[in-house]
């Protein structure tokens, strides 16, 4: 509960009841302040695009600590991730996505402001687009899908020309079609 309420927080989607549990929670507890304090600074620097480019991780590095949604989605990085890619007709033309019901929610942010459409494809979603929705005019796009525990490959897809991996993850492997896509694992342990 305490990384959703980050999330949100940072989003600006709080209504004040859940701004005065966050407000006590910081208060209360210094390592979930110091980790809000952390990824309000990220944010700081993806707002003000002083990230230009994301470091090459060619073998993927998994955490093996516990860690909640909103640490995996905001884990500091050294660059932005600016991997372009053309996609394939072949995901444009699939059917709609089938997604499997869940018991874990996960959500999925990605901050944009100059786009008018954002899309997530991945293993989850048979590399079917599924919409992010714009959250007010704050630049952000999300979206929460219901996934099982696991480990999961996806990528957004821009304005539906540019496939770019999640820049606020660190694990990226290559494609087959010369992009890029994050790898994330989902666990029960938040």
């Amino acid at each position: 509960m305490k990384d959703y309420l980050i999330s949100m927080f940072v989003d600006n989607e709080l209504n004040l009841d859940e701004k005065i549990e966050f407000v006590e929670t910081v208060h209360k507890n210094k390592p979930f302040k110091d980790e809000t304090v952390e990824l309000l600074d990220q944010e700081k620097l993806l707002q003000a695009g002083m990230v230009t480019a994301m470091p090459e991780v060619r073998t993927p590095v998994y955490h093996t600590e516990k860690t909640g949604l909103f640490r995996l989605l905001f884990t500091p990085i050294a660059g932005f991730a600016t991997a372009m890619t053309l996609v394939a007709a072949f995901f444009l033309l699939r059917p709609a996505p089938v997604i499997s019901p869940g018991e874990l929610q996960h959500r999925f942010v990605i901050y944009n402001p100059d786009v008018s459409k954002a899309e997530i494809v991945g293993d989850f979603t048979r590399w079917n687009p599924v919409p992010l929705e714009k959250i007010g005019s704050s630049g952000y796009w999300s979206v929460t899908l219901k996934l099982e525990a696991g480990e999961y490959r996806y990528s957004y897809l821009i304005d539906n020309n540019r496939q770019i991996a999640d820049p606020t993850v660190l694990t990226h492997e290559q494609d087959d079609f010369g992009g890029k896509n994050s790898i994330i694992k989902v666990t029960t342990a938040i």
